[in-house]
């Protein structure tokens, strides 16, 4: 039993992380219509903007301490961010405003190599650490209750709680906040959303900027569990099947769909691999996803597309 709960409480904490990003691609298209293969990218130049200025501020202002160190970067990557996704809506999508569904995906990468070519050129193309102090030594628990207790990671813990306190804040930012709402509204109308006065191009703007954020600390956290590296925009691609599952337009669908494919994930290579040859967790997610498509393509949140002749 103590096994099967660490397997368990690990594959949550993955997919937690999975949500993470999923959370990009749902928050892009709600608002855009846009399916932002370029999400990936954001995260990886997101990663090697924090990396190499947690390295570069040091020198130059001579501060020693770490913490502060960390932070400064973070800021200063979240303003490239900021930046970057301006720059994106700036001078890419409004011009393609209205357009078919496959030039806005050609779009995105296009934005995907360029942003991966443009990390290289700034920031170099070495494998970088961000250390953000995150304890990497694994802790007992329920000692009381199981004989040696369950293994846990400390840092997959306040890695999972650091994606879950950013998604519950967005939770609240779309239900709360004036803002939020438009976005909503948004998302259910452009047309109507426009007739009542809501600026689509400045809504596209935060959201875009919103998943900039979504995809710094998404970076943060899987650069200091893996180092930051380009193989970091396959990442990216372990969240589609989340995606799928979860229903291309729903934000709780994302969540429960990560949680879903990282319990799985790890449920079925400690107990299917055996049987298999091992390798399971690689294929899957891509597996349940081909499942959803073929039974149902909306996902389990999404919703249901009818088109009327």
């Amino acid at each position: 039993m103590a096994f099967f709960l660490e397997t368990l409480i690990g594959g949550l904490m993955a997919g937690m992380l999975y949500s993470l990003v999923a959370l990009g691609f749902v928050l892009i298209y709600k608002a855009s219509g846009v399916f932002n293969f370029a999400q990936g990218a954001m995260v990886l130049f997101a990663a090697l903007a924090m990396a190499r200025f947690a390295e570069w501020i040091p020198k130059w202002t001579g501060i020693d301490n770490m913490v502060l160190a960390n932070l400064a970067a973070f800021v200063i990557a979240g303003i490239v961010m900021f930046a970057v996704a301006w720059l994106i809506e700036r001078l890419v999508l409004r011009h393609l405003v209205n357009q078919e569904g496959a030039t806005l995906l050609m779009a995105t990468l296009g934005i995907t190599y360029f942003l991966e070519g443009l990390g290289q050129t700034i920031f170099g193309s070495d494998i970088y650490k961000i250390d953000v102090g995150m304890p990497k030594d694994p802790v007992f628990l329920f000692e009381s209750m199981f004989q040696g207790g369950v293994l846990v990671n400390k840092e997959d813990v306040i890695a999972a709680g650091i994606a879950a306190t950013l998604v519950l804040l967005l939770s609240i930012f779309f239900q709360k906040t004036k803002t939020g709402r438009a976005l909503r509204a948004v998302a259910d109308d452009h047309q109507a959303a426009q007739s009542i006065g809501i600026p689509l191009n400045r809504i596209w703007v935060i959201v875009w900027c919103v998943a900039g954020v979504v995809a710094l600390v998404a970076g943060m956290i899987w650069g200091s569990k893996l180092g930051v590296q380009f193989s970091l925009t396959t990442v990216a691609l372990r969240a589609l099947p989340v995606v799928i599952l979860g229903g291309l337009t729903s934000v709780p669908g994302a969540i429960i769909g990560g949680l879903i494919i990282g319990v799985g994930e790890k449920l079925s290579e400690v107990y299917l691999g055996p049987f298999v040859g091992g390798g399971i967790e690689i294929w899957f997610a891509y597996v349940l996803a081909l499942v959803f498509l073929l039974f149902r393509p909306q996902g389990l949140f999404g919703e249901k597309i009818i088109d009327r002749v």
